[in-house]
């Protein structure tokens, strides 16, 4: 029985940005094979102001701009992710609302696995100082992070966890079995180095870069004992 493709909805008011990601490479080819269901959607779609507004000024004083609560909790209704109330659809029990967020939680390969077990994903992109509280109280299931820095927007923060999800989902990569030997497939533990044609590379006269013998050698039990080395432990 084919598995039912994966379904990303990116919330952002730069849709132009994610897009051509989404339509490129990995992604793209996973699209159209229908392993894999990408949208981006434009938030101020669900604005109801001439200038469709989807920012104002903080409460209490400070610099910068919110982003409001209103257009977001519309979208996500009208995605058919929240009710009214902000409660789960009966029809949206395998689906994650997430929220980028610079103080969220740091994604990790771990989580790009436990996402994977999702039918949808939603990502809801901050920007400008960030989002309304009562978005993250009543709206999304979680704040993930992709690291401790400051973006502008969390265009780029749904994008890289896209991709991670994505590339776990059968069909979408070429070969699977490379999964089982990538950087962080086992916490802390970082792929071995790689090397290709040619097996020697002169850089200047008495001076050649080269591929380390073993790797020659067609002994594949010392090659692995050699990968095995050289993987790096964090």
């Amino acid at each position: 029985m084919r598995q039912k493709p994966l379904r990303v909805d990116i919330l952002t008011i730069f849709p132009e940005m994610v897009e051509p990601y989404l339509r490129g490479s990995m992604l793209g080819r996973g699209h159209t094979m229908g392993a894999l269901d990408l949208r981006a959607h434009q938030l101020r779609t669900w604005t109801n102001d001439v200038h469709q507004t989807v920012d104002d000024r903080p409460f209490g004083g400070g610099p910068g701009m919110v982003m409001k609560v209103g257009p977001i909790h519309k979208a996500l209704q009208a995605l058919k992710v929240r009710k009214k109330d902000g409660s789960v659809p009966a029809t949206a029990k395998k689906t994650r609302v997430i929220l980028t967020s610079a103080k969220g939680k740091i994604f990790k390969q771990a989580d790009a696995e436990r996402l994977g077990a999702y039918d949808r994903l939603v990502f809801v992109c901050g920007r400008y100082e960030g989002v309304d509280e009562r978005i993250a109280t009543h709206l999304i299931d979680e704040e993930l992070s992709i690291g401790e820095y400051v973006l502008t927007g969390g265009e780029l923060a749904a994008l890289v966890m896209t991709d991670a999800v994505a590339r776990l989902r059968p069909g979408v990569l070429g070969k699977e079995a490379s999964l089982d030997t990538e950087s962080h497939t086992i916490e802390g533990v970082l792929e071995y180095p790689q090397y290709t044609r040619p097996e020697t590379y002169p850089v200047k006269k008495g001076l050649d870069w080269c591929v380390p013998p073993i790797l020659l050698s067609g002994d594949h039990k010392k090659i692995a004992q050699w990968r095995n080395g050289a993987s790096k432990h964090l």
